[in-house]
Formats: structure tokens, sequence, C-alpha cells
């Protein structure tokens, strides 16, 4: 990596009079990857910092959300960077199994094709010939967005570095007995033909029908409920509450199950809910989870009736319906046999659907393999107990606990051709042998491997040390691992980062992934509404980058980043963010035009005068700031700490007080000069990892040396004055009280005034040019009549208006305004003296009123004021 070098900086003709980002991101970015500034050595002496990605799918392209967390991402592994650590960004993609698969699915579809049509080894060839053509679009959207991740790392779920490291990690489970293959109710995807996630299940209310039907005859019936009558045909039960009086009589006891030649028992269950429904439900075993929990205290029968593509399979008048034509059809010979007590529809309610193809969700009985979970995730629940990890913010923890403290045991297997394939061999003769890395698989006469493959997640819970080249013990595992930081949403906790956890734990001889977890919230639009295509509000994060660049997009996602709360987003806040960018380039630009310079040693803080001083006490405190809330990630209110002192501190005040000395020749304007570079350089290398291109081309112009990416990351000074800072808010709030008559008078900003200004016997005597600069007050002349005299901080400022205004017409208007204000205020008042119209007018109607009521009563102060202090005549 090359270091900075000293160069003589450029003039201000160097920089555009505008500032157009697309003709700066893209081949500074590049210049950026050329130089190798974010690559990291493993051999390095310096502390380490690593932060992984979290991997986007290779199907994926950037939306929002990424943009968000790329954003903080980045602007912690720049500052890291600029502090002197070795820092590395790991960068790479997952699989993403189900997705990718059904892309190439979709893909043959278009050609007549089906993946059967090709064989397992075939499709696989062709899944990778996909994504090596489409796969990856989100890298290079991630250059436009300036991430400064390590390239030359980059890594995919499928590598063969990885997948030896899925090898070895499965076969240490399964030697550890915390692997196991069992039939149990899983997430069964009927289009995809596959087990599913959890997170990858989405739940939305559907429009369906809750059916009650009764069970037996006579005095030993029994109603139940469902949204799924088809289910039915596979009941082996019927379960109420053991201390159910209405039932009793029932338990132990065979009822005949409508529509088919079975009886089935009445079983005792504290599972039921006596007080839901009949107090008595269905139970079906091989399609419900806590049926199948029933069942197994029980030891009843497990009846599944559907096929994998959820088409009945038991024989009689049902065979071969899908489940919802099955649906109508059992329900209607139900009612045809008078076994339909009531009929509710429609009955909205709560339905799973896979996330991938919106297809229905089944509960499916199914033989998979598993991860015994249980130590696993009480070593992750331990290791933020005992403090070794950190999550921010500190409230999240409690939704981690509930989450691995109540882990049900992990189904990992599912039955797709893309992804990793379990590497167990099944023998002739029953026999099962995991095979690791390096190990010959068996081989011979009725030996053949697992047709399932892994779960998305199991690979990406090993990324924190997959990735660095575990299971050997590379110099980059030694140097990077654990990762410092990890950054993700709040909605990934327990899925992704819960895995990485486990796993960490376990693979790594107990020591933890990361030290801290960092939990955000998730973009949505302005209104705080969920961003999707079907509500129309979903936005592409390009079409803002091309409209207003890069870093305006960010320094808005930024600013809107409070720990663990979502981000509202709207154009207006990014076009604002643009104006900011515009601010910066446009002041920088006056700065260098001025003769603001980085060269040579502060001067002595005795000969700066009060102005220099202040701003360089500000400086010094914002620097302090800035890192704390760096350290805290409290990106929204650092954005806004930065936002305002740049804008407000420096451009607004330091540089329009500093104007007449830039303009004056000798050592005070020499003073400034080196003043205003100081202050520019430190506060464009603040705000250069959020905002990286911009705070680049101004800082590399100022300063001449090479890039602010590997320059030193500012100290706090210490240099405070605070006699400077008050003499400075005292000359504020002068400037800001005349300003505030000039505007009350109908004054034009720049409309000049002659003025006497009284400034002797206090501090704002050495500002008296400035004053009168940024007032537009001119010197007195002959004929001044002081018509306006203001008193301000033991200093008086008086104004000769005559002439400037006319004083009958602004008298007239005043005085119409005053007698609204003054009507409105006995209206307010008389409403709110009435006791019938408080009695039962509601209580944000008489609060509306009392917000009237203070609004006239400032207006009427102002007003008075503003008339008494017009010219007299």
């Amino acid at each position: 990596m090359t270091e900075n070098s000293q160069q003589t900086p450029a003039p201000a003709s160097d920089l555009p009079t505008q500032y157009t980002p697309a003709d700066v991101e893209g081949p500074l970015y590049e210049r950026w990857v050329e130089r190798g500034y974010f690559e990291a050595d493993a051999k390095s002496e310096k502390p380490p910092y690593t932060i992984v990605i979290p991997p986007p799918n290779v199907t994926g392209s950037l939306h929002l959300g990424h943009a968000f967390e790329h954003t903080l991402i980045d602007a912690l592994t720049r500052r890291k960077r600029m502090q002197g650590f070795e820092t590395l960004w790991q960068p790479g993609m997952d699989h993403a199994g189900i997705a990718t698969q059904n892309k190439v699915e979709q893909q043959l579809a278009g050609e007549g094709k089906s993946r059967h049509d090709l064989g397992r080894e075939a499709f696989i060839a062709r899944v990778w010939q996909w994504k090596e053509e489409f796969g990856g679009k989100i890298l290079g959207q991630m250059r436009r967005l300036g991430d400064g991740v390590d390239w030359s790392r980059e890594r995919f779920t499928m590598d063969e570095g990885l997948s030896q490291a899925v090898q070895t990690i499965f076969k240490k489970l399964y030697d550890d007995e915390l692997i196991y293959r069992a039939e149990r109710i899983i997430n069964w995807c009927p289009r995809c033909l596959t087990a599913i996630s959890d997170i990858e299940v989405e739940y939305q209310d559907d429009d369906g029908e809750l059916v009650s039907m009764r069970y037996g005859d006579g005095d030993e019936s029994i109603v139940v409920a469902t949204t799924r009558a088809e289910t039915m045909l596979g009941d082996t039960a019927v379960a109420v509450h053991p201390d159910d009086e209405r039932y009793r009589h029932l338990i132990g006891k065979l009822i005949k199950l409508p529509l088919t030649d079975r009886s089935i028992p009445v079983v005792a269950d504290a599972h039921v809910d006596p007080e839901f429904g009949t107090g008595a439900v269905k139970v079906t075993p091989a399609h419900d989870p806590n049926d199948f929990e029933i069942g197994r205290r029980h030891e009843l029968p497990t009846l599944t009736v559907m096929n994998e593509r959820a088409i009945i399979t038991v024989p009689g008048p049902f065979e071969g319906l899908d489940r919802f034509e099955a649906r109508s059809a059992i329900v209607a010979a139900l009612r045809e046999e008078g076994r339909i007590v009531a009929e509710k529809r429609p009955y909205v309610h709560s339905v799973g659907h896979c996330s991938r193809c919106g297809t229905a969700v089944e509960p499916r009985l199914s033989m998979q393999w598993w991860v015994k979970v249980g130590p696993l995730a009480k070593a992750a629940g331990d290791a933020v107990r005992d403090g070794r990890v950190k999550i921010h913010p500190q409230e999240m923890e409690k939704r981690y606990f509930d989450w691995v403290d109540n882990l049900h045991d992990w189904c990992i297997s599912r039955q797709l051709w893309w992804g990793h394939r379990i590497p167990v061999w099944y023998g002739p003769a029953g026999e099962i042998v995991c095979v690791g890395p390096g190990e010959e698989p068996p081989s011979g006469e009725g030996w053949h491997q697992e047709t399932d493959v892994l779960d998305t997640w199991f690979s990406s819970g090993l990324w924190p040390f997959s990735t660095l080249g575990w299971p050997e013990q590379t110099d980059s595992v030694a140097k990077f691992y654990p990762n410092s930081t990890l950054v993700t949403g709040y909605d990934i906790l327990f899925f992704w980062v819960a895995r990485m956890m486990m796993f960490g734990l376990y693979a790594m001889d107990g020591t933890p992934p990361f030290s801290e977890i960092v939990l955000h919230g998730m973009v949505r639009d302005q209104n705080g509404k969920k961003m999707s295509k079907s509500f129309g509000n979903a936005v592409d994060p390009l079409d803002w980058m091309d409209k207003y660049g890069s870093d305006a997009l960010r320094f808005t996602l930024a600013r809107g980043a409070n720990p663990g709360v979502d981000v509202p987003i709207g154009e207006e806040w990014v076009q604002g963010s643009r104006n900011f960018t515009n601010k910066l380039w446009n002041a920088t630009r006056f700065a260098l035009m001025n003769g603001a310079t980085v060269e040579g040693a502060l001067p002595p803080a005795e000969r700066l005068s009060a102005t220099d001083r202040w701003i360089l006490s500000r400086l010094g405190e914002v620097t302090a700031q800035a890192d704390a809330l760096y350290d805290d990630y409290q990106f929204a209110k650092l954005s806004d700490l930065l936002f305002h002192f740049a804008w407000d501190e420096v451009f607004d005040w330091y540089v329009e007080l500093s104007k007449s000395v830039f303009q004056a020749a000798g050592r005070p304007a020499e003073d400034a000069r080196r003043v205003l570079g100081e202050v520019l350089d430190v506060t464009l290398r603040l705000l250069h990892p959020i905002v990286p291109f911009v705070t680049e081309t101004l800082w590399t112009t100022l300063t001449g040396r090479e890039s602010i990416v590997v320059t030193d990351w500012p100290k706090d000074s210490g240099f405070r004055d605070a006699a400077a800072e008050a003499e400075i808010a005292m000359l504020q709030r002068v400037i800001t009280e005349v300003r505030r008559f000039r505007g009350d008078q109908g004054l034009q900003p720049g409309q000049r005034v002659p003025a006497r200004l009284e400034l002797d016997g206090t501090p704002l005597a050495a500002h008296e040019p400035a004053i009168r600069q940024l007032l537009r007050l001119q010197p007195e002349g002959e004929g001044f009549t002081a018509t306006a005299t203001l008193p301000i901080e033991g200093a008086q400022v008086a104004l000769d208006l005559s002439g400037t205004i006319d004083v009958a017409a602004e008298r007239k208007r005043l005085t119409k305004d005053l007698a609204a204000a003054e009507k409105e205020k006995a209206q307010a008042e008389g409403k709110l003296g009435n006791e019938a119209f408080l009695g039962k007018a509601p209580e944000p109607v008489v609060e509306k009123i009392r917000g009237r009521l203070r609004k006239a009563e400032e207006d009427i102060v102002r007003l008075t004021g503003q008339l008494e202090k017009l010219p007299q005549g």
C-alpha cells in the first residue's frame, strides 16, 4: 500500500465550478482498487480490524437495504484503515440454493426442458454457467456505492475451499453426534420441492374457511374445527384437555372418522386449550408440527396423505386432487353426510408462503438431516452473557436470548441439486458412512451418496472463518479471526447471526466469531411503510446514485441510522444531501481561491484572532465527539454533528466572519488562511468514511497529497478556548438579532443600511468589520439619523432606515396584522373560557385552540415590538 506523499497543493482552478459526481466516482473508485488501498496483509504488524460482508445472494442486485448496510460497514472500515489498523472487509456471495436453482429452472422451462431432462451433473454444470454469465451483478453495483472491500479475497460459498470447510464441519458434528437423521415435520414447498428454513417462510393473511365438523355419532360424537379439511384424511386421533368435563366420558374411546373406514381414539393432552373453539382438536401427526408432538406423546400412527407436490394420495374419491381441490371436495362430501356443523368464510388467517416462489407452504413429515443445537445454542448464549460478545444496541440482547435459549433442532437438508451435497453414503445393508475431506467414499454395488444438499445457512454460518482459509491454519486465520465487528440487520439475528455464533464457537475452540454485533433496522419509505414493489414504493438505489451521486445516498442513509431502528428515506432527503456535497465543494473551492493552505505549522494561539481560536476550539471538540459517536455506532448523531459543524459553523460563520480578513494583507490574513486549511483538512477527513468520493477529490486538491483513504485519522488536538467560544457566541447573537430585525422591517438581504455601531468596552469592538460586512451596514455618513436603536449584548446598533422603507405603509401593515392577532387571541380565550365547550370538545380540539392562543400571543409580542422600533414621523 502506497503511503501519502507530500506534494504541492493544487490550485482551486483544478476544481470545476460545479461538482458532477458521475465524472468523479467511477474513475476514482477504480484508482483506489488499482493502488491496492483496500487489500489486507495477513503478515502486517498492524493490529487487525475485520468485518465480513453479509454475503448477498448470487442472484441478487443492490437494493436500499444493501446500500444502507454497506454504507455503515464501509464507514467503519475506512475509519479503522485511517487509524492504522490492518483492515479487512471480506467480500463474497452466497450460492442461494433455492433462488439460484429456480432461476436456472425458469431458464430451462423457456427451452421446454426441466432439470430432470438434463440429469443432476449436467444441471449443476448449467447452474455454474448461469452463475458465471449472470450471477454477481451486485458486485459491480457495490463498486458504484464505493465499498472498500478487498476484491483479491472475494469468496463464494461453493468455492472449493469453502466446500472443504463445509465437509470438515459436517464430519466433525456427525462424529460428535450433533448431526443426526430423523423423520420430523418440516416446512415444505410443493413448487420448489424442498424443505425450507423458517426464514424462507413469509406469513400473510389469506382468505380461507373455518369448517366445524362432527366426528362420530350420538353421545359419542365430537365437533372439531379446521381451516385445512383435506388433512382429515390423515387424522389418527382427536385430542381434548384432560380436565375438560365435557369430554371426560370420551377419553380412551374410538370414534368413527367420516369419509373413511377407520376409527380413531380420543386422547387427553394438556396441549389442548379448552377455551378455544370447541375444546377438541383433530390430530394429523404427518401434517402439523403440534399434532406431530401430540402423536409422539401418545404413540399415534402417522399417515401421510399428500405427495411432495401436495397431491392427495389416499385411495378413494379424492385421490389425485391437489390439496385445495380436495379441500372443497371433502367439505362438500361432509356436508352431504350432514356432518358440517358450521362454516365461516371468508376466514382470514395467517398462512406461510415460500419466499422464493409464493406457494403456500405445506407442513410435511419427512426424513431429514438435523443439527442437535442444544449445546451449540447454549455456548452461543453464554458468549453474550459473559461479555465476550457485545450486542449493539444492548436492548436487542433480550431478543437474542429469547431465540438461542429456545432453539429447536435445525433441519439442514434440502431436496435440491444446487448446493453442498451432504457427504454421507448409504450401503446395501443399511450402512451409513460420513466422509470427511480427503477420505475415500465407500464404493461397490449398492453404495450411493445422499441426494440432498445442505441448507444455504449451513455454509454461510461458516463465513467468518471459512473465507480465511479454514480448516487450514492460514496466516489469514491467525491474523483476522475472530472478526472485530458484525454489522447486519436485526431481521436475521436469529438465522444467520445465531448460526455463525454456534459454528464459530464450536469450530474455533470456543473463540466467538466476532467481538461485537451491531444490529441496524430496515429501510422504509418516508412514511415509515415497508418498501415493496407491490406497494409501489420500492426504490432502485442506482437511480438515486445516478441522479444525485453515491455520496448523497450514503449520507442520507447514515443520517437515518439510529442503532436497531428502522430508517425512513425519501427522495427529497437525498436531494438535501446532494446540496450538502455541493456546499462542501463550493466552500472548499472558495477557500482555495482565498489561499487556504495546509502548509506549515499552525500559528501559536496567542497570535490568532478570537474567530480563529473559536473555530479551532470547536474543531477539537467536534473531533472528540465524532470519535465517540463512531465508537458507539451512532451514525445518525455523527452525521448530524458533522453536517451542522461543516455547514453552519465552518461555512456559514467562520468563512463569512473571515472574509474581510482574507481580503486584507499581512499576518492575520496568512494565519486565517492556515487555520481555514487546517479546519477543512480535518473536517474532510472526519467526513470521508461516510462521503468518500467528494472528500477524496477536495482533500487531495487542498493538500496535494496522494489519497485521503490512506492518510491518518484526525486526533483531537486538545485545544479548547472557552473565552473565544463565548465571544463568538456573543457575536453570533448580535448578528442574528440584527438580521431578524432587518427581516421584520422588510429589508432585502443585500440592501445596505447606514449604521452606527457602539461597541467600545465589549469584545465585539474587534469584530466591527465583520459585523458591517455580514449585516450590510455602511458607515454613518452625513445626515445620519438613528431611526432605530437596538441594544444587544451591552452594545448598541443604531440604524438609519429613512429612505429604505415606506414607514407609513409598514406601520399600516403591522397594525393590520396586530389587530388580526388580537382578534384571534380573543376568540381563542372565549372558547377556552367556555365551560360548556370544554366539557364537550375532544382533547385534540381543545389542544389545537390552546396552540392558536399561544401563537396569537407570540404574534402580538412580535408585532408590537416591530411597531415600536419603526422610525417616528
